[in-house]
């Protein structure tokens, strides 16, 4: 079985500065409505923003997401940075 997290290939640049927002708050376990309530978002929307994060990373769920983010998340904010982004 393979592991998309122990793969480390993960393409952080095909996502949108709020879905990359999104995945860095992930790894902090908060519900949905905590996290819609600290972006100024409706819930539904951290719903489809973390649906997106999961394909277009290939993960299989937002567990598997808040794991990448941990893990990554040095990279993805230096890599946001580096793109003019704005990290969270």
């Amino acid at each position: 079985m393979r592991s998309a997290i122990a793969e480390g290939q993960h393409d952080f640049t095909t996502l949108t500065d709020r879905e990359v927002e999104v995945l860095l708050l992930l790894a902090s376990g908060e519900q949905n409505k905590r996290l819609a309530r600290r972006l100024g978002i409706a819930e539904r929307t951290v719903r489809a923003h973390t649906a997106n994060i999961v394909r277009k990373l290939d993960l299989r769920s937002r567990f598997e997401a808040a794991i990448v983010s941990h893990v990554y998340a040095e990279d993805i904010r230096s890599l946001c940075s580096a793109g003019g982004r704005v990290a969270a």
